[in-house]
């Protein structure tokens, strides 16, 4: 199987870490992989160390100029399956199929790993069409997508990988000499961004309630984000100043979350729960709410405790419960790592996609095959 990617993105998220391991998690396994990205980004630097990307620079989204450089690229290499890995990859890639039109094209698959709803505007619309099959990174992105118009049968979920390898090799971090917490005192860790959807004051009130039971417990919150002026204030308005340390964003933040004993997640919807399979490859127990993916990602009760969102109490007796029952920490960890093992893996994504790849291989491209209306 011959595929192309596609990835337009100038910066370095998991969602890039997940394009660079599927190319080269397909060329691992036998298959011809071949990468279409910014010469000048994360990606493109990283893909250089064990594959030559192919170069292309996007401007907009309706980038004609760009569309017709990858219509040269797919007209000359001839790949069965193209997939593009972000919004604007889509546009690009669907430019490309309608301005070579001659002859067979290859199916256009596009991943999906936010819940976030998809544009309604004109050009948005027809690139989309292109589409011939969405590869979702969890069962609640699928749903939002059905839920903004796409049809059910072009959709799939493929989860989102882990390379173990590279879990493993990070050190565990001594997370009580960083951040200078007294010795031995428990520490519960939440990594992500500081934006609404995190809901980051609810885990402050939730180690504010805990501290009653737990007096000496501390939080590290790892990550930036534009409600970090807001938290501070809430952590001096609870006078959790010895208590909260938010870290900033962290290149060693694998590490840091080695460090933690037990992850806490207190987001009001969550895409992918990406965090917490970090969490679960690195055994640490996890106590986080129910909603959007992660019980797609945390079995309640074997690989970590769920509770509802928005109830700090119930998020607070949790991670009390984790906290004063070393035994079951323990075991939610391990039984986390198995469950990561077995359905988590790179290797698991691999071939699943390569499984879309198979079905979707010598059918016509299904989509509106005429030049779209530019985005204005």
């Amino acid at each position: 199987m011959f595929s192309l990617h596609v990835d337009t993105s100038r910066d370095w998220r998991r969602e890039q870490g997940q394009v660079l391991l599927t190319v080269l998690g397909l060329r691992s396994a036998g298959h011809r992989a071949e990468l279409v990205a910014h010469p000048d980004s994360p990606l493109g630097r990283h893909a250089r160390e064990g594959l030559q990307p192919l170069p292309l620079t996007s401007h907009t989204e309706a980038d004609f100029a760009a569309g017709w450089r990858l219509s040269r690229v797919v007209r000359r290499l001839a790949p069965e399956v193209i997939h593009a890995h972000d919004p604007h990859a889509v546009a690009v890639a669907a430019l490309a199929l309608s301005l070579d039109a001659k002859g067979p094209q290859p199916p256009l698959v596009a991943a999906r790993r936010g819940d976030a709803p998809i544009k309604q505007n004109a050009f948005s619309r027809w690139k989309y069409r292109q589409v011939d099959r969405f590869v979702c990174s969890s069962e609640t992105v699928r749903r939002a997508l059905v839920a903004a118009g796409i049809e059910d049968g072009r959709t799939v979920v493929v989860h989102d990988g882990l390379d173990l390898a590279h879990v493993d090799a990070a050190p565990r971090a001594d997370v009580h000499a960083e951040f200078w917490l007294p010795h031995r005192a428990p520490v519960v860790g939440a990594v992500g961004p500081l934006v609404a959807h995190k809901a980051y004051h609810d885990l402050v009130d939730a180690i504010a309630i805990l501290r009653r039971h737990v007096p000496d417990v501390h939080l590290v919150i790892v990550g930036e984000g534009e409600l970090r002026a807001s938290v501070e204030r809430q952590v001096r308005h609870l006078r959790l100043e010895k208590h909260v340390v938010l870290a900033g964003g962290r290149p060693d933040a694998l590490s840091l979350l080695k460090g933690f004993d037990v992850v806490a997640t207190s987001s009001h919807s969550e895409g992918s729960a990406a965090v917490l399979l970090d969490a679960m490859a690195s055994a640490r127990p996890i106590v986080a709410t129910r909603v959007g993916a992660i019980p797609e990602v945390v079995a309640d009760g074997e690989t970590g405790l769920l509770v509802e969102a928005r109830a700090p109490d119930a998020l607070a007796s949790a991670l009390a419960r984790v906290l004063g029952q070393p035994d079951l920490a323990r075991a939610l960890g391990a039984a986390g790592r198995r469950r990561v093992e077995r359905e988590f893996s790179a290797e698991r994504m691999v071939r699943e996609t390569l499984a879309v790849y198979a079905r979707l291989a010598g059918r016509p491209h299904a989509g509106d095959t005429a030049h779209p209306v530019a985005a204005g």
